[in-house]
């Protein structure tokens, strides 16, 4: 473990996840195009949900390669990248399931959402969260969710918005874990450093 952390530490490492996570938030909101175009304006901030998250992510980066630690952002992306992450990864699969066949992108898809969560997981022992940051963080979450299910703001996955009241409920509770574990993995009382 200790080997783990000390290639997480390392500026090259950290400078190669900020490229790929700029390029990988560029292309998340470039997929949201269609889908932001038609929103109304009063939902644009919470309908991109993944390239928002690996944004977060790109400032808890930038603040790692400044030697600093900007708990409120870490808060966020620690929540984001893992719900995103995992609920990109079980919708491409139920889409898979539910249509049989999956495009490649959908793969693409899996693999670099479940990166996504893996990484804020990876880093949340060198993260400064406090419970306020926490908070906010939750309160983003959650509200995220009505704006998705209420309104009606969730990602398109074609076939799979028949589904979406399930999917809604299945979402409200990954969040509910998110936030549990950046609780449990982000504000331990002994933190790493940088």
């Amino acid at each position: 473990m200790a080997l783990l952390y000390y290639f997480l530490r390392d500026r090259t490492i950290l400078k190669l996840l900020f490229i790929v996570n700029v390029l990988g938030t560029v292309y998340g909101y470039i997929w949201y195009q269609y889908q932001l175009v038609e929103t109304e304006p009063q939902f644009l901030l919470f309908v991109p949900d993944s390239p928002t998250a690996s944004l977060f992510f790109v400032f808890v980066l930038l603040a790692f390669l400044l030697h600093k630690n900007w708990g409120l952002v870490e808060a966020f992306a620690v929540v984001t990248l893992f719900k995103y992450g995992i609920w990109a990864v079980v919708m491409n699969l139920l889409l898979l399931l539910v249509e049989g066949d999956l495009h490649w992108t959908g793969y693409m898809l899996m693999l670099s959402h479940g990166a996504m969560a893996v990484q804020g997981l990876l880093y949340a022992p060198f993260y400064r969260i406090k419970g306020w940051h926490l908070a906010m963080a939750a309160i983003w979450t959650l509200h995220n969710d009505v704006i998705d299910y209420v309104f009606r703001q969730m990602p398109r996955y074609g076939v799979l918005d028949m589904y979406y009241q399930p999917i809604g409920y299945f979402t409200f509770w990954l969040s509910i874990l998110s936030i549990l574990i950046a609780y449990v993995y982000g504000m331990k009382k002994k933190r790493m450093s940088l």
